[in-house]
């Protein structure tokens, strides 16, 4: 079963290295992400500086909309839309921030946003090259 993303869902790229060194712990969401289990940004992040790591948050709002009513599958669709989006930028994880429920006229839609953001060991963002190496 799919688990359901809110906001505050951290998805992340499944690498058993970064997850194993991190001891992090993650459901398959899709392809090779995963929701990891237990933390929102916040508490991620605090684990992650425990570690000696660094978890970059990435100012850029990517946001899509969907046609329909609020559920797992409109969520899914729409993160698959925003993952195709960053995919080139090759960051290891992303923050679900805000899913919007609203309608026109009696048809109903609505958005996801989400922002980028990337683990490593560097306190200096890794450019798009390192990031794709690593």
């Amino acid at each position: 079963m799919i688990q359901t993303a809110k906001v505050g869902t951290i998805l992340i790229k499944e690498r058993p290295p970064l997850n194993s060194v991190l001891a992090l712990e993650s459901d398959t969401y899709s392809e090779n992400w995963g929701i990891v289990r237990a933390f929102n940004g916040f508490t991620l992040d605090r684990q992650i500086h425990a570690a000696g790591w660094n978890f970059f948050f990435i100012a850029a709002e990517v946001k899509v909309m969907f046609f329909g009513s609020l559920g797992a599958k409109k969520i899914q669709g729409a993160l698959q839309r925003i993952l195709a989006k960053v995919r080139h930028q090759n960051f290891n994880s992303l923050e679900v921030t805000g899913i919007v429920s609203k309608s026109f006229l009696g048809i109903p839609y609505g958005f996801v946003s989400a922002h980028s953001r990337h683990i490593q060991q560097n306190s200096l963002l890794d450019g798009v090259r390192e990031r794709a190496r690593a």
